[in-house]
């Protein structure tokens, strides 16, 4: 039985939906009634449910204060929100909270309770996730305290050639673990998520083992099932296999298709990516630290090509033709030069066409990016002779954890660089006046932005700056950010919900009265009829 929680101030209706739906045909327990969202909340702290059924109109916490609750310190908790016809656009708003469903006033019992039974579809499906994590939970603690974690600690030391590899052979042997083949091939597993593409915090670390835990254990289990080797946990929560057959057996297709199988089965049982290297082939157990550090190389070009890769080391793989790539950083700096934007557009397509395609580790791509910044950094010196290249630009290339990131900082670079390059060519009044609009639309939220502050950006005047921007503009300082302030604020009263003096802060006014006398002014209407009629 799933337990639910009925949140309305009104009486009738509580009544009406506590006494009409058959909640234990439908799985359910209706285990209390709450009157407005703060009463459920005092509930919730000591009596937590599966879901809650709230009004989103109510007392002291409305539905939407209980939905941010329930989604802050509840969030397995399923909410499902009713409402009247004037709110149920406000109501839609809660997707935010991630509420489940939400149904129009009035409720029918058929209507209400087809919507629990698709509830009960979801919490079963959860219930059993939860289950099966539970049970890898269990198992992974009970291997941390038995002979599994010793084998996979002997068999690290194996395969990185720490240790001798009789010493490793007769350790094996007292857990009857026997390693026998003409042929061997390691190969090494990241989970996508807990690796380097990505930061790790302190709690998915501890969430890291128990997953490695689940990745080891199904490649065991797929690589028992074909008889091929076996699987262990290596350092940092890294998955390792060891093939081990016969020359009778064709290793390296078998173990590509093996591979293939265990990261579909990772993927259908825990929705987790992972991406697999597989080392070179060797002959010998002596060689089989030659063989991990080929599979942990391959896993170094996921930082092109993104995570869920399947590599083997046995296929030679092309880098890319590096006089193509110069040819596109010379592109580059003509479209800087002919200040030709689509040109510039093109060019980086292709160099990001290029990284991708061809097989490059970080550190080769990272080098190629520093080269090409210090080519546009001389294009820019031709027109701008103070321009520097900045250390910080070249440390947010190296430091990207992946390259989408990294030709990000590229790119933005580049486009910056193509704006310094076209203003060169206007006049400087004309400049500061761009420059003095962008820093409007960057800073319109400010209340105190002033025309003082924006001098002071641009290191010029009042009386210059107000002569230079009329003429470019044909419109003051003042009458520009009150126009960009308006733009904003009806974009908001169209997409959003948000309360008057909520919108009003965000653009830039302290004062919600004085924002409305202004909104009206320039739009005819007051902030509420805006929103209204949605024009």
């Amino acid at each position: 039985m799933y337990k639910v929680l009925l949140v309305d101030d009104e009486i009738l209706v509580r009544e009406a939906i506590s006494e009409n739906i058959k909640w234990g045909e439908l799985g359910f327990e209706l285990v209390s009634v709450c009157e407005n969202g703060k009463d459920a909340m005092e509930y919730l702290e000591e009596n937590p449910v599966d879901v809650v059924l709230t009004d989103i109109c109510m007392p002291y916490a409305d539905g939407m204060d209980l939905s941010r609750y329930v989604y802050n310190h509840h969030p397995q908790t399923s909410v499902i929100i009713f409402s009247g016809y004037s709110d149920f656009e406000y109501a839609k708003q809660a997707i935010q909270y991630k509420v489940a469903e939400y149904i129009l006033k009035p409720v029918t019992a058929r209507e209400l309770s087809e919507v629990l039974l698709k509830i009960k579809e979801k919490l079963n499906v959860e219930r059993k996730e939860e289950q099966k994590y539970d049970k890898f939970k269990k198992a992974y603690y009970s291997y941390t305290k038995n002979e599994s974690l010793i084998i996979s600690k002997t068999l690290s030391c194996l395969v990185k050639g720490t240790q001798r590899t009789e010493k490793s052979i007769e350790e094996l042997a007292e857990f009857n673990v026997s390693i026998q083949g003409d042929q061997y091939r390691v190969v090494a597993v990241d989970i996508d998520v807990y690796s380097d593409l990505y930061e790790i915090d302190d709690d998915l670390k501890k969430e890291s083992a128990l997953m490695a835990f689940v990745v080891e254990n199904i490649s065991n289990e797929i690589m028992k099932n074909h008889s091929a080797g076996l699987a262990y946990r290596d350092s940092d929560n890294r998955v390792c296999m060891l093939f081990y057959v016969s020359k009778a057996r064709k290793l390296s297709l078998e173990a590509m298709e093996i591979c293939k199988e265990i990261q579909d089965t990772v993927y259908e049982t825990m929705k987790l990516s992972i991406s697999i290297g597989i080392g070179k082939t060797v002959s010998t157990l002596e060689e089989l630290s030659k063989s991990y550090k080929s599979a942990v190389e391959l896993l170094k070009y996921r930082y092109t090509k993104g995570s869920g890769v399947l590599l083997d080391g046995e296929v030679e793989f092309q880098t890319g033709n590096s006089v193509a790539l110069e040819k596109e950083f010379k592109k580059i700096a003509e479209s800087l030069r002919e200040r030709d934007e689509a040109k510039l557009d093109d060019a980086l397509l292709h160099v990001e066409k290029w990284m991708v395609e061809g097989y490059n580790t970080r550190n080769v791509v990272v080098a190629y990016l520093h080269q090409a910044l210090r080519i546009v950094s001389d294009a820019v010196r031709e027109v701008e002779d103070q321009y520097q290249l900045k250390e910080e630009t070249l440390a947010e290339i190296t430091d990207a954890k992946r390259f989408e990131q990294a030709m990000s900082f590229f790119r933005e670079h580049c486009k910056n660089a193509m704006k310094i390059i076209s203003g060169a060519g206007k006049t400087n009044g004309q400049h500061q006046a761009e420059l003095a609009m962008e820093y409007i639309e960057d800073n319109y939220g400010d209340p105190n932005l002033n025309l003082n502050q924006i001098c002071d950006y641009l290191n010029i005047s009042t009386s210059r700056f107000s002569s230079i921007f009329k003429e470019a503009t044909g419109k003051t300082f003042v009458e520009v950010l009150t126009s960009v302030r308006m733009e904003r604020a009806k974009s908001l009263l169209r997409k959003t919900s948000l309360k008057n003096y909520e919108i009003a802060e965000k653009v830039g006014f302290s004062d919600p009265h004085y924002f409305s006398i202004a909104f009206k002014k320039m739009t005819g209407k007051t902030p509420k009829e805006y929103a209204r009629n949605k024009e």
